[in-house]
């Protein structure tokens, strides 16, 4: 068994068992750290009516609290997550800070590489999967990773979630 094949079978494992947001995205973060890498790890979802996102899940707390919402911004990263339902990707803190606001605590936690990963249920964006690391991080190669390894498990993290 290779260590991909181990941590899909640790993540089918987790997923079967979780019960609500924390433990089906904590079921994804394992597997996204497992097979691509993450060194922060979030999950945001969307409520077009409302035009304001939530960050359902993170893997720190402390600077990125689950709590609260905010509104959704109409801007260049809006038009390729949104519109265009393509992942959004920025490999150098400059290209960050281009469209997050808060790209100095991002970068502050040692992180300057960004992927965001749409996910579309039904044909409705529901949320995005956020994975941060450092300089560089998020080459060609593992962004097919992502595409291969864990664009279907956060759809199924993100019905789990729904359930409660």
């Amino acid at each position: 068994m290779t260590d991909q094949s181990a941590a899909i079978a640790q993540f089918d494992a987790a997923i079967s068992q979780a019960k609500g947001a924390e433990q089906a995205f904590a079921a994804l973060q394992a597997l996204t750290e497992a097979t691509v890498g993450a060194k922060l790890f979030t999950y945001m979802t969307v409520d077009m009516e409302e035009e304001v996102s939530r960050r359902a899940y993170t893997s720190d707390a402390k600077n990125y609290p689950t709590s609260g919402t905010k509104p959704i911004r109409y801007d260049s990263w809006f038009d390729i997550v949104h519109k265009d339902r393509q992942y959004f990707i920025a490999n150098t803190i400059a290209d960050i800070a281009k469209v997050f606001p808060d790209y100095e605590l991002i970068d502050s936690l040692g992180c300057q590489s960004v992927v965001n990963l749409p996910v579309i249920i039904e044909g409705e964006l529901v949320g995005t999967v956020n994975m941060l690391h450092v300089d560089g991080y998020y080459t060609p190669e593992r962004v097919a990773q992502i595409r291969e390894l864990i664009a279907v498990p956060a759809k199924l993290a993100a019905l789990v979630a729904a359930r409660g």
